[in-house]
């Protein structure tokens, strides 16, 4: 997740239609799957898949390059023929070409950086401002990538278009992942796939449920506000349905750094402790609030549950 500077409300429909363009051509370069997303006016969401990269060949890396630049101009295209050249004629040249390009694939951090730094430039140049667009580097969590923890996660984001009050149903909404699948768009029904890909032979249908909770919590009416959802969990045992829940901006989803299992959890748990040079390990906590199943992060919620 990211935010632009101040929390400003700067992107309209054709500005978020440019954002949305530009994640998936970041992610056929850099070999990332976007499972969902959600683009809102001031900040957008996208949930990925990082396989491993493969031994690629001169060809799929030129595709890819070139996926970059689908209107290139004469100077672009004449350094992609050189380039392809290069690469066709192998040593030590080819072999640093291939260095460069692959080092900015299959890195979340490096797909990150080319969204917003290309996103910048056209969003700078096409409403005529200069310097920072974003308020700070992204947020990013390790998800588990299978089963209830993708699936939850998957659904958080679908549903920011309802928290934020702009539809009553996220299919509703032109920019976010299950909105595009809902329209048939294929590379939104492939991210649904692979999200349901262990529970159901409809993944439409069952990400529906889990968003609207069943039916038992379908429509706006429904949307608690922080504070009565505040008020219900600091009652013994005040737990509150998972659909509900899920309309409410937990900080699970953005401060949690590692969100799964909780064997899953604990196994990433050293990695995070010295990628952070901590001096303890981290403490596993399991969600609160909901009936969460064996979810866990590593930074549980601060007091304030919501906000």
């Amino acid at each position: 997740m990211t935010r632009t500077v101040n929390g400003g409300l700067l992107f309209e429909d054709a500005d978020k239609e440019i954002l949305r363009r530009m994640l998936r051509q970041v992610a056929d370069f850099s070999g990332v799957e976007v499972l969902t997303y959600c683009i809102l006016s001031n900040h957008f969401h996208v949930l990925v898949r990082v396989p491993e990269l493969d031994d690629l060949s001169n060809r799929e890396l030129m595709r890819r390059y070139q996926v970059l630049y689908p209107k290139p101009t004469k100077y672009q295209a004449a350094s992609a023929g050189i380039m392809f050249k290069e690469l066709e004629s192998g040593g030590a040249d080819a072999e640093e070409i291939r260095r460069k390009l692959l080092v900015r694939m299959g890195d979340v951090s490096e797909f990150m950086k080319a969204v917003k730094q290309r996103f910048s430039v056209w969003y700078n140049r096409s409403h005529q401002r200069y310097g920072t667009l974003w308020a700070e580097r992204f947020k990013s969590v390790l998800v588990e990538g299978k089963g209830n923890p993708l699936q939850t996660m998957a659904a958080y984001i679908d549903l920011n278009p309802v928290r934020a009050g702009l539809v009553e149903d996220p299919k509703d909404y032109r920019f976010c992942g299950y909105a595009d699948a809902v329209a048939g768009d294929s590379v939104a029904r492939s991210g649904l796939n692979r999200i349901w890909a262990d529970r159901d032979s409809n993944p439409l249908r069952a990400h529906r449920l889990l968003i609207f909770g069943k039916g038992s919590s379908g429509g706006q009416k429904n949307v608690i506000s922080r504070a009565k959802a505040l008020r219900v969990l600091e009652k013994e045992d005040g737990v509150l349905p998972l659909a509900v829940i899920l309309r409410c901006r937990v900080r699970y989803f953005t401060d949690g750094a590692i969100f799964g299992s909780a064997e899953f959890v604990r196994s990433y748990s050293s990695a995070w402790q010295l990628e952070r040079k901590r001096r303890y390990p981290p403490k596993v906590n399991m969600l609160e609030g909901a009936e969460w199943g064996d979810l866990a992060v590593i930074q549980g919620l601060r007091r304030q549950l919501f906000g």
